[in-house]
């Protein structure tokens, strides 16, 4: 009863006192230290059931402009002690206990007057004073503050906690128990533990169950439920095993051994990926071996009127746009052509030229002939009517033919093979892959021709190309500066002598695969012959190795128009991270490297921009399950 009384006192004059010190203000601008003074002297000693007095611990009034809140003193509910020394002793206590935390949260925490005040109504007064119980209702607010406010915070760490939960990796577990077998088996290669067989047991026990309860697990919604005990059995068993070790050295030389063991196998396995990748990349797919078998068969039962394509008379006329395609895959150079003629604002004024090998020829042919481009052009050669091209007009085709080159490109004994394994790609021995140092003898009557790989695909119209000057260069090509390994030294052999006093290392090199060529310029600058005499000092292959970008980075140095980049976007057959805007701007995308669109390899989320331009209803395909 008496607490009752007295949290009823505090109320009323934690409610009241605010109205005299208002008046006091206010009072003060007639008599200023009579009003402060009279205020403190009745607010320093009050009644409660008429015969016990408290006093309040009040703060000197300080005389700022402003009124400030006074420092609340918390009091024990305990303490009945009226005396001055028992006042005091409060006072210490209180003040300790503010200076040793934040001043605004103690008094919300620690102050019981100034928590029910700050949630009671404004009328507080009136309804406590005219309520039967009022004495009861205080006290169930002051005995309720505590509960709401752990009830509050409790479910704030709940929420934490379920926000925690959901954004933890998806395989901790996993990682854990892969964690708690390498400890296991380092444990079980010490000699301490390995002279006590129960712990040694035990730890091979638990290696089977963690095993076997992992196993190809990725993540922890793949673990079976009986994982996550054997995760903690496992753990009891690596303390048991970790009291029996104490010597920290040994473990260490254990856990260094493996590290090393663990990156020798990671390049093992690295140099065998790359090696699967380069075979993958040189492997023809099951469905494109059929095509062009299944297609060749269609062609040779048409009849020789039904084998001729039409428009023919525009193959030689200077004045529309001609492409240049060197390809022996059906499906990629299909591409290519229907990816142009869908942009193309005049498609009518659009000859393309194909040129493939013996081999697929006929196949070529008979996919153009059933899907034709629209009004487009379309001219499908066999390399082996170029009769000029042989191997005393071209010193490349003299070397593919060497004995010395097919045994390289070949040969299986790995003792003395080229640690890069790219430079070993077969497909330079492909005189198509050359072709594009011939361009002006393969199309004596046009002025300009644009060149294009059959790992491209074209997203804007081209046409625009054909108007640009080019200065007195003969090659208009996007130059490929971002990256250190795209400069000349890169790709040729500086240590050698003829390279290093023609050449600047650290020139920007430029892309292959969509390039405009001014074969006038060509033929006045004799440029094929410049291709020729480097071909023959590299005969040896000590200038350079890889394929046909290094002799053309010397065929037409300072002879190269750079091109804004938008025109051509590289990398697509290599870099997953390629800028996600430039691929959308490009004019032209570029599948150069080893992950080619039409291979299981390819990077998944570069695949729709070439599967789009590839009707996957045509019978042909359909017929050799090629699908998206």
């Amino acid at each position: 009863m008496k607490v009752r009384h007295i949290v009823l006192g505090l109320l009323s004059i934690s409610v009241i006192a605010p109205i005299f010190l208002y008046t006091d203000r206010v009072a003060t601008f007639v008599n200023p230290s009579s009003s402060r003074r009279d205020f403190l002297d009745d607010v320093g000693a009050f009644m409660v059931s008429g015969d016990n007095t408290r006093h309040l611990n009040v703060l000197q009034h300080q005389e700022y402009s402003t009124l400030k809140e006074p420092i609340g003193v918390v009091y024990s509910d305990q303490s009945t002690d009226s005396s001055p020394k028992a006042t005091v002793t409060r006072e210490h206590k209180s003040a300790r206990v503010l200076s040793a935390t934040n001043e605004e949260r103690q008094q919300q925490l620690s102050n019981p007057i100034k928590q029910v005040v700050d949630r009671a109504p404004r009328n507080l007064t009136t309804t406590l004073d005219s309520h039967p119980n009022a004495s009861d209702i205080s006290a169930v607010k002051l005995e309720q503050q505590p509960t709401q406010r752990a009830r509050k915070i409790n479910r704030t760490e709940r929420s934490d906690n379920k926000h925690d939960r959901k954004t933890e990796p998806a395989d901790v577990q996993v990682r854990r128990l892969k964690d708690q077998l390498i400890r296991a088996k380092v444990y079980l290669s010490l000699p301490s533990i390995k002279n006590n067989p129960q712990v040694t047991r035990e730890l091979r026990q638990r290696v089977k169950e963690v095993t076997r309860a992992l196993g190809d697990a990725t993540k922890d919604t793949d673990l079976p439920k009986m994982a996550v005990a054997k995760m903690k059995l496992t753990e009891e068993s690596l303390e048991k095993a970790k009291q029996v070790q104490d010597d920290c050295a040994a473990v260490v030389k254990k856990l260094r051994a493996m590290l090393h063991s663990s990156e020798e196998q990671l390049r093992v396995h690295k140099k065998q990926t790359m090696f699967l990748t380069q075979l993958t990349a040189k492997t023809l797919p099951k469905g494109l071996h059929c095509l062009p078998l299944r297609l060749t068969t269609e062609y040779y039962t048409l009849n020789s009127s039904q084998q001729n394509f039409p428009n023919q008379q525009k193959l030689e006329d200077p004045r529309l746009y001609h492409y240049a395609l060197f390809s022996d895959n059906i499906l990629a150079a299909a591409v290519v052509v229907n990816s142009t003629v869908a942009h193309a604002k005049h498609p009518s004024n659009h000859v393309f030229h194909i040129v493939t090998d013996r081999l697929n020829y006929a196949a070529m042919r008979m996919w153009f002939l059933g899907n034709p481009p629209g009004k487009a052009t379309i001219q499908v050669q066999n390399i082996e009517e170029f009769t000029w091209l042989n191997a005393s007009y071209s010193p490349v085709l003299k070397q593919l033919g060497s004995p010395s080159m097919i045994d390289y490109y070949f040969r299986a004994r790995r003792a003395n093979s080229d640690q890069n394994l790219k430079f070993r790609n077969p497909k330079y021995l492909s005189i198509l892959n050359h072709l594009r140092f011939y361009l002006p003898e393969i199309f004596p009557k046009l002025n300009k021709v644009l060149f294009l790989d059959d790992d491209i695909v074209v997203q804007r119209d081209l046409t625009g190309l054909w108007s640009l000057d080019l200065k007195g260069n003969v090659n208009g090509a996007v130059e490929t500066c971002g990256e250190i390994f795209q400069r000349f030294d890169r790709y040729l052999n500086f240590s050698n002598p003829l390279i290093s006093k023609n050449f600047n290392p650290h020139a920007c090199g430029w892309g292959y695969g969509m390039n405009i060529f001014d074969l006038d310029e060509w033929r006045r600058q004799n440029i094929t012959e410049v291709y020729h005499r480097w071909q023959r000092l590299n005969r040896d292959r000590q200038l350079w190795k890889l394929g046909t970008l290094p002799p053309g980075l010397i065929t037409f140095w300072k002879r190269t128009y750079s091109l804004d980049k938008s025109w051509h976007v590289l990398g697509l057959g290599y870099n997953p991270n390629v800028n996600q805007r430039e691929i959308e701007e490009a004019a032209v995308i570029h599948y150069n490297g080893n992950l080619k669109p039409w291979l299981e390899i390819a990077i998944p989320k570069y695949k729709n921009y070439w599967e789009k331009y590839i009707d996957f209803d045509v019978m042909y395909l359909r017929e050799c399950n090629i699908n998206p």
